[in-house]
Formats: structure tokens, sequence, C-alpha cells
């Protein structure tokens, strides 16, 4: 564990929104030296690789009633939730990495894992979900699958669900492992792509306690049915078998563009609300737009609406856009009807992003509230 020393001069402090009351940058300022007095929570055994701090006062004390923080403990209200670097190996010695949420407190507690959609990476929205679920009292796990991010393998940008899926049962794995967490109490929580993840694990994965399945695909075949029109389906199959043959020489697999506006480039997204929530800001490096064509191949030929019936008795939240044309909100609902108890709908107003975006708090809450009943 790097000393905390150096984590100091990596902290950051961060009020939640909906907090009528500021933190007043003197104090924080001040606060930010008795990190030298916080004794990490971090299982010694996994080394992590960076941390960072995030301060959230949710029901703090007007200014005048706190004690001052250069005699005292952290002021009533206050809360440090540690977001540690952290890597974990998975099959073919490939590391993943990604951020592990804790707040201080001794005992085990239930955990959470998580993961993107579709070529996304953690720096993608997810940061404030996880936010969220650490403030509520849970320890939070949020990877990059494998090729994507900061995590390692090769080739870059190649998106196999199925890997994806095995990938995430060892990160269940690496959770069982942690002093801060309770294994008995783990649920996951998957958006867009990665909820039809969530879907299949669900069913197939007994070690988790509840689901929340946002936004998710359920059929590829069906979503190809609405976003490519049928005179374009016989060029796709065509550049489909034109990079197997390539592969077959020796050629790496032939890439695209995940999103983009211009009809002669070749890419999975062409909607405004994809290009938008793709090409947001991000940190140099985090991500760029490109993915393998077989990845779109293998995404027309994942089904993870087959597996919902057989998610109970795993208790599964889904979270709907109501107007979603990117995973189909007609299709959500379907399989919901075709899910078996126990289960929760909660439909949000807006598009497939809207959950990460306008809808946040909606989606975050509803989700909160769910691992609540069900972890704990």
């Amino acid at each position: 564990m790097p000393g905390l020393n150096s984590i100091a001069e990596r902290t950051c402090y961060c009020a939640r929104k909906n907090n009528p009351h500021r933190i007043l940058d003197g104090i924080v300022s001040r606060v930010g030296a008795l990190l030298l007095n916080v004794e990490c929570c971090i299982h010694p055994g996994h080394l992590p690789l960076r941390s960072d701090f995030f301060y959230s006062s949710r029901k703090p004390r007007p200014i005048s009633e706190r004690q001052d923080p250069a005699h005292a403990s952290l002021p009533e209200g206050i809360e440090l939730v540690q977001r540690t670097d952290v890597e974990f190996e998975v099959d073919g010695n490939v590391k993943l990495r990604g951020w592990l949420y804790v707040l201080p407190g001794a005992g085990r507690r239930p955990a959470i894992t998580m993961a993107h959609g579709y070529a996304g990476v953690k720096e993608h929205g997810l940061d404030p979900f996880a936010q969220a679920f650490a403030e509520a009292g849970f320890v939070v796990l949020l990877h990059d699958h494998r090729g994507f991010g900061a995590s390692e393998g090769t080739p870059r940008h190649d998106i196999d669900p199925w890997r994806q899926i095995a990938d995430w049962r060892r990160a269940i794995s690496y959770l069982e492992t942690l002093e801060v967490v309770d294994p008995q109490r783990i649920g996951l929580w998957g958006t867009s792509y990665a909820g039809g993840h969530a879907i299949v694990l669900g069913a197939t994965e007994r070690r988790l306690r509840c689901v929340v399945s946002q936004v998710p695909t359920i059929s590829g075949y069906e979503q190809g049915l609405r976003r490519i029109a049928p005179e374009n389906v016989g060029a796709i199959e065509e550049a489909f078998s034109d990079d197997e043959r390539a592969q077959q020489r020796g050629e790496p697999p032939r890439r695209q563009a995940i999103v983009s506006a211009d009809p002669g480039i070749a890419a999975s997204y062409r909607a405004k609300d994809a290009i938008d929530f793709y090409l947001q800001p991000l940190p140099e490096g985090a991500w760029q737009n490109d993915v393998t064509v077989r990845s779109t191949r293998a995404a027309r030929m994942y089904e993870p609406g087959h597996w919902i019936a057989r998610v109970s008795p795993t208790p599964l939240l889904m979270v709907v856009a109501t107007r979603d044309t990117i995973t189909l909100t007609d299709l959500e609902l379907a399989a919901y009807e075709r899910a078996l108890q126990p289960k929760r709908l909660v439909t949000i107003e807006g598009g497939h992003f809207d959950p990460y975006l306008s809808m946040f708090k909606q989606s975050s809450e509803a989700a909160v509230e769910w691992f609540k009943l069900h972890l704990g």
C-alpha cells in the first residue's frame, strides 16, 4: 500500500449534488490533513495500485457547529469513500484492472460487482453509480473488460460476450477473497450489453444474491433486424466473411469504428445519443473509437434474453428506458414478463443513455434500494 502522504496528494473531495450545504474550501483542506491518520482497510495480500479519497456530506451539520477539524476526527456527516486501483488475473494470464470502492469501518460488508456495456470503459459514466453504491455501505468492484481500458488482453477492443461473462465470474471470486467483503452477500450490476451479461450470470451464477440489469441487451438478432436495413444485410455478412478469410491468411482481425455519423465509415452505432455518449470527454488514453468487426458478428449472435426465466430464484431488478432505440424497449419489457419472481421493473423516461445522464438519480436510487433489500 503506498504511503498516506502520497495518497493525500491525490485526494479529491466530492459533495453530493442534492446536498444543500457546501463544505468550505478552507475546512476541506484542513480535513485533508487527517488522511495521514486514516488506516487502509484493504487486505494487504491484494496490493492496491493507487488510492483516491472521496468525501460525501449527505447529512452535515452547519459549519458553525462543527468542531475544528485540526483538533478533531472527521466531522459528523462526512464519510470517506476510498477508491483504489486493483487488478486480478483471469484465464490466459490476463490481468483485469478496475476500481475498488470502500467506506471505512470494521467487519465484512455486502459487495457489488459492476462492468460496462459494449465497448465501454469504467470512465464512461459508471463512477457516479459506484460512488452511490459505496456511499450506501457496499464494497464496490468496477472493472474494465479484457482488451479495454486499463485491463490487459489482446487483440485490443475485441468483444466476446461469453469470454466477458467468464471473466466476470473471476471478478466475483476476487471479491470473495477480500477481508472487507461478506462472500455470502454479493450482488451484480450490469448495463446495456453487460445488462445482458447480468441476466446470463443471474441465471448461471448462484453465488449472486441479487442482480440489477439496466437497459439490457435481450436479443442481438432482433436488434440487428431493427437497426440494419434489409438491403444492407448482405454487405455486412460479406464483411464478416472477408474478415474470416483474412484471419485465415494470418492477418489481424479487421476493425471498424464504434460510433460515426459518416455513412461512409463502418460503425456499430450512428444515433446521435450514442455518438455523444461514447465521445464524451475522457482521460487521455482511456478509450478509443475502435472495435473488431467480429465483435459485431458476436453481438448479432448473442441472445441473453433466452436465459431470463432461469434467473429465478435470484432476485432480478430490470431498469428499462421508455424510448430505448439501442437495446429496444419492447424487447426488454417482453423479456421482463418472461422472468419469474422475485423481480421488479423500474421504467425510466427517456432513451438508452438517460439512466446514466438526466435520469441518473432515479436509476441509481432504484438499484441502491434493490441491493439494500436483498444484500442487507
